[in-house]
């Protein structure tokens, strides 16, 4: 059986909805962050060195690492056709686009905002914070956030496009994508402005699959 070690507040949320998807059975290993770091526990290290998660122990014995190689591996492996377009046609390269999208280009500024805004928040000698401060504002609006919105602009254009990141058809690329327009809700901008992308959470978050992943996985607040 799939052996899940999942991290709560994390992206392993989506590996848990993959799984559901796909109707799979697995368990959970469930690993709780450090209430004042906000990190990965360390005994998560005795299962991938990173000691990060995901991580999926396969039923022959393998580990898996990364969101977007193990939703990639698990539909090959697991999904007779289903969550991914025909190979070779054009929602096959879309589809490979997005899943590496996600981490590769959205997320980056999504976690330096993250970073910079619990800068401005934490506590430190008060000669520090106003310079503190000054630094995490620059490199907010001079990068951080006109980034995000390029990403949000982007994004936007593509779900014209069609329904769904790959095409008209659900696939893991959406269950990729998830995290990141989750995290640009939750921090990154992203409201009423830009429609077909509030549908799009709309839509994901009516699925039945993705509702039992969050009964299983536990409360889901968006962090990393």
């Amino acid at each position: 059986m799939l052996t899940v070690h999942h991290l709560n507040n994390s992206r392993s949320q989506r590996v848990l909805w993959l799984l559901e998807e796909l109707d799979l059975p697995y368990e959970i290993v469930h690993y709780q962050r450090d209430p004042k770091t906000m990190l990965a526990p360390a005994s998560l290290k005795a299962v991938h060195p990173l000691g990060k998660s995901p991580v999926v122990t396969t039923d022959d014995g393998a580990t898996l690492a990364e969101s977007g190689a193990i939703i990639e591996s698990l539909i090959e492996r697991y999904g007779q056709g289903r969550l991914a377009p025909a190979p070779g046609s054009p929602e096959a390269l879309r589809y490979r686009y997005w899943l590496h999208f996600a981490e590769g280009t959205a997320m980056s500024p999504l976690l330096l905002k993250l970073v910079f805004d619990r800068i401005e928040t934490s506590k430190m000698p008060f000669f520090a914070k106003p310079v503190a401060k000054a630094i995490a504002a620059k490199a907010k609006s001079a990068f951080i956030n006109p980034n995000i919105a390029s990403h949000l602009n982007f994004m936007e254009a593509e779900l014209g496009k069609s329904e769904w990141f790959a095409g008209d058809a659900f696939t893991g690329a959406d269950i990729q994508m998830s995290f990141p327009v989750e995290a640009s809700q939750a921090r990154g901008g992203l409201d009423a402005k830009r429609p077909k992308l509030m549908a799009y959470l709309e839509r994901i978050h009516a699925r039945p699959a993705y509702q039992r992943a969050l009964q299983r996985g536990g409360p889901y607040e968006l962090l990393s």
